[in-house]
């Protein structure tokens, strides 16, 4: 625990203790069995642990799987574009991993494409630090698999209250490459006249393809068509309008 206390660390795994201890312990597997058992450390899953008042569910969230970045609907809570809180954290990941529990919290774990992985940050501090996507980079995950977005009245709240830099938007949209996505998103900024970002929408046009898509894809299948965007308006303009000027 002195040691634990020298390092400043409150989670960690197996190996970082047997690379610190450097064979100053006989039998640290032994030890750290006996320091769980006795409660003043907790297991999270096999080879990996915490002291047992550390419960920072971003910070294990991120741990429970090698590339882990908070995302999605928790990554947008985080940032402050929405108010609701999810009863799941979301985990973005390159590698596969069943949803876990881990002290009572919820953690569903989602798999993107390497080519995916771009816009993410860090933060915390030391061994508290936690990998989180942007603002840009959420928005558009969110746009890209809206089920972990939680609904699109939430989604387009965020869009409509969250400050964007268009070329990272754009250069997101361009590794996500989701076109149907991105004119979702380009058609939301020119209707809520979003005049900082003319050059997303203008990348964005340019990725309308004669497709029709639905504007919310998990919406009903009804609605206007608006053929410059080719997008089914399963929402209508007014709805949107309406959804956008209700803020927090």
């Amino acid at each position: 625990m002195l040691m634990l206390d020298e390092y400043e660390m409150d989670i960690f795994t197996l190996h970082d203790l047997k690379e610190l201890a450097s064979d100053q312990f006989d039998d640290i597997n032994e030890l750290v069995e006996n320091l769980v058992h006795k409660k003043i450390l907790s297991r999270i899953e096999r080879g990996k642990y915490c002291r047992s008042n550390f419960r920072d569910e971003k910070v294990i969230g991120t741990r429970l799987v090698e590339d882990g970045v908070v995302a999605y609907w928790s990554a947008l809570n985080l940032h402050g574009l929405t108010e609701q809180f999810p009863n799941t954290i979301f985990i973005q990941t390159t590698k596969v991993k069943p949803p876990k529990e881990v002290f009572g919290v919820s953690y569903q774990f989602v798999r993107i494409t390497p080519a995916k992985r771009t816009g993410v940050v860090k933060e915390g501090y030391g061994n508290h630090s936690y990998q989180i996507t942007d603002v840009e980079k959420t928005i558009v995950d969110c746009f890209d698999l809206p089920q972990y977005s939680g609904g699109y009245a939430e989604l387009i709240r965020a869009f409509t209250s969250a400050k964007l830099s268009p070329e990272k938007m754009i250069a997101y949209c361009q590794a996500v490459n989701n076109r149907a996505a991105t004119k979702r998103m380009g058609y939301l900024a020119e209707l809520l006249d979003r005049k900082d970002m003319k050059l997303f929408i203008h990348f964005a046009k340019h990725q309308v393809k004669q497709a029709y898509n639905p504007l919310d894809p998990l919406g009903i299948d009804k609605g206007k068509f608006n053929a410059e965007w080719r997008l089914k308006l399963n929402i209508s303009e007014s709805e949107i309008l309406d959804i956008a000027n209700k803020q927090y």
